[in-house]
């Protein structure tokens, strides 16, 4: 028998910072006829989770909220019309609730779990069977509630408009969670895969996780064209994962092949950008902003994770529910080396 009051952390506001991070009681909602009552176990922090209670987040948010869009737990009970999903079943929380197969659409991108909708830092959490999707098999709670959102970007950005090829080359920036899982579905793929640093300790890191080249972006502040010359035949590099913004766009403009893709994920640099969309004229190429995925993708990415026994990079710290404020503030401080998880009991 489920209980009927959860605890679960509340974001209040967005003008008290961390601040505004409470851990309250609340009532769990009646389950109804294609809902999924899940125990959560995990979930997983991603920037925007950072950003939503400082007022930075250029999306839809309403307060209060369960933050976290990233869980994984395990169906404790269901609905009478529910169809996908039984009692046991390990399942993740999809981002958009509402997005489940082609294009994203405005509607769509009021259905985002932990910003529109309650996300997954509670203890239990009612959603519509359609918004989990089946947790991958080779993976514990922990690794599954890092897909929802990176795991997915990266994925979406590989494959969802212009699907990469083996033998092509991706260049990843930094050593975030999208970077990190780009780099590890890439080589999965037989892709060649470029990475940049400004750390020698992250360059063994990366080098590790199979980068075939990483350029540390301090020490060459010409790394795109670096490069474009380590691609093959010095052509330029087929997919960019651009997460910096102001900061690297101009850079990845003059590491992209002609007719790649870069694919905009983050602005870790800032919004104001002196590269102009112009450039892709230029450098014939395609610039598209990527807003994590779809159900349908994420099923293709799960397949993909067991097949090659792939295991999310997952930080050395993985923080107690009641912790998680502490969280918070150590990947404010970006203490963390790829995803930060939270425990739930």
């Amino acid at each position: 028998m489920a209980p009927s009051t959860t605890k679960q952390w509340s974001v209040t506001g967005s003008d008290k910072g961390f601040d505004g991070l409470e851990l309250v009681d609340a009532a769990i909602p009646k389950v109804g006829d294609n809902d999924v009552l899940v125990k959560l176990h995990a979930a997983s922090l991603n920037y925007r989770d950072l950003i939503i209670p400082k007022g930075q987040y250029p999306f839809p948010a309403s307060f209060p909220i369960v933050p976290a869009s990233d869980g994984a737990g395990e169906v404790v009970e269901v609905g009478p019309k529910v169809s996908k999903w039984k009692k046991g079943d390990k399942v993740v929380t999809l981002f958009n609730q509402g997005h489940q197969y082609g294009p994203v659409d405005v509607s769509m991108m009021g259905t985002g779990l932990g910003g529109a909708l309650d996300g997954a830092l509670r203890q239990y959490g009612v959603f519509n069977e359609t918004g989990l999707v089946r947790a991958p098999a080779n993976l514990s709670h922990v690794e599954a509630s890092t897909l929802s959102c990176a795991a997915l970007t990266s994925w979406n950005a590989l494959y969802g408009l212009k699907p990469l090829k083996p033998g092509e080359t991706v260049l990843v920036q930094g050593t975030g969670g999208v970077s990190i899982f780009a780099l590890q579905f890439a080589k999965a793929a037989g892709a060649r895969v470029i990475a940049t640093t400004s750390s020698k300790e992250k360059e063994e890191t990366l080098k590790k996780l199979g980068a075939d080249h990483v350029i540390n972006y301090k020490e060459d502040p010409n790394w795109g064209e670096t490069a474009k010359k380590l691609s093959a035949n010095g052509a330029g590099v087929e997919h960019v994962i651009e997460v910096g913004g102001a900061n690297t766009l101009k850079q990845s403009l003059n590491a992209i092949k002609f007719e790649g893709v870069i694919s905009i994920i983050g602005f870790l640099g800032g919004g104001n950008v002196e590269a102009s969309i112009i450039e892709c004229l230029m450098h014939i190429c395609t610039a598209r902003g990527v807003y994590v995925g779809s159900r349908a993708l994420m099923e293709d990415m799960v397949a993909a994770i067991e097949a090659n026994d792939i295991h999310p990079v997952v930080d050395k710290e993985v923080f107690d529910f009641e912790k998680t404020k502490e969280a918070y503030e150590y990947m404010w401080q970006q203490k963390h080396f790829g995803k930060l998880v939270i425990k739930i009991e």
